[in-house]
């Protein structure tokens, strides 16, 4: 009789690695505080080669978030049977977060409030007593009518840019129409947008456009904006009752 063959050896199940708390604590402070300094560091090199205010500006804010949290993903995964090294790596995320993301959010708040990240223009209701609400994409107009909205110009401050901008409007389609009042304006001031469509304008979702432009040394400073409005039917009359 042929003996039967051997079985194949029972691979062992492999176990979840145990993390103690006075060896996993110290590894997790050590991976953060490595972030933390890497963070500052790339900060302030960058802020001694990077002679403008704006050129490279954010990729010096981006650039520790991203290296280290993927990074220090790819080094817990790759270290999770050993609880010192996935310590490490998880302090290393932690420090992606905060506070490299949360500082590199502030260097590019701080870019778009001084221009160099460009502007834009912000377009609002109009509220009961005319002041300026909450902002707005898109609007409902019905056919034959108009709406007052208010606008500005924003991600530029009067100190980075003094100048004039000059502010036009205009429909994506015939019957629709765009116009400002003044046309012209600082950064941050704001102007009077009136959108109205004709009686005849299809049903339909248009687009206003918004553009600003103003002289800045040998460059034009610009901002943009959109709107959409949604034109609904007239509503019909009634015939009289004979």
């Amino acid at each position: 009789m042929t003996p039967a063959p051997p079985a194949p050896p029972t691979p062992e199940p492999q176990e979840f690695p145990t993390f103690r708390l006075n060896s996993f604590v110290p590894a997790f402070l050590l991976g953060w505080g490595l972030g933390v300094a890497l963070t500052f560091m790339v900060r302030g090199v960058g802020s001694a080669l990077l002679g403008g205010p704006c050129e490279g500006r954010t990729v010096v804010a981006l650039l520790v978030p991203l290296l280290l949290g993927p990074g220090g993903l790819a080094f817990t995964a790759a270290n999770w049977r050993r609880p010192r090294r996935a310590a490490l790596g998880l302090g290393l995320v932690l420090a992606s977060l905060l506070p490299a993301l949360y500082v590199g959010a502030q260097d590019i708040g701080g870019l778009r409030r001084t221009g160099c990240a460009g502007g834009y223009v912000v377009v609002s209701r109009l509220d009961s007593a005319g002041q300026a609400g909450g902002s707005v994409s898109r609007v409902s107009l019905v056919a034959g009518t108009s709406q007052e909205l208010t606008a500005r110009v924003g991600g530029y401050t009067p100190q980075t840019h003094p100048g004039v901008f000059t502010v036009l409007a205009q429909g994506s389609a015939p019957g629709i129409h765009a116009t400002v009042t003044p046309d012209r304006v600082r950064a941050g001031q704001p102007f009077r947008l009136t959108v109205s469509a004709d009686p005849g304008a299809p049903v339909n979702t248009y687009t206003v456009g918004v553009s600003a432009r103003t002289p800045q040394g040998e460059k034009t400073a610009e901002a943009a904006g959109t709107i959409e409005i949604d034109v609904r039917p007239a509503p019909q009359a009634t015939p009289p009752t004979p």
